[in-house]
């Protein structure tokens, strides 16, 4: 695995759950604004809709770096429109990317001949 796509997932990665957490906190504040007085909606839709472009954005390099088959990719894609699936992705991606760097290591050592 080069720099580029290491930083890609890592990118992907620590935008997920950030976003993850803000569509809880928007899911919340709707609640919030229809049974009682307080509205801090527009706040949290910008945040989140920040942080979801943001993640749209990685999710499209990661995508086209790491050269994902479009099951993988969909599946980065559903988890960021789930409420909770921004942290699943991380952990998936975490994972993706220490088996990536392990590979990458074993090759540059010559444990596999790649």
């Amino acid at each position: 695995m080069d720099f580029k796509t290491a930083t890609a997932l890592r990118r992907l990665r620590l935008v997920s759950a950030p976003e993850a957490v803000s569509f809880l906190l928007l899911l919340i504040c709707s609640v919030l604004k229809r049974t009682t007085d307080f509205n801090a909606v527009p706040v949290m839709g910008m945040v989140h809709g920040v942080l979801f472009i943001l993640y749209v954005v990685f999710w499209a390099d990661a995508w086209n770096r790491v050269k994902w088959g479009w099951q993988t990719a969909a599946l980065y894609f559903v988890l960021s429109v789930l409420p909770t699936g921004g942290f699943f992705a991380e952990r998936k991606l975490k994972r993706e990317t220490e088996a990536g760097v392990i590979a990458a290591r074993a090759r540059k050592e010559g444990v596999i001949n790649a």
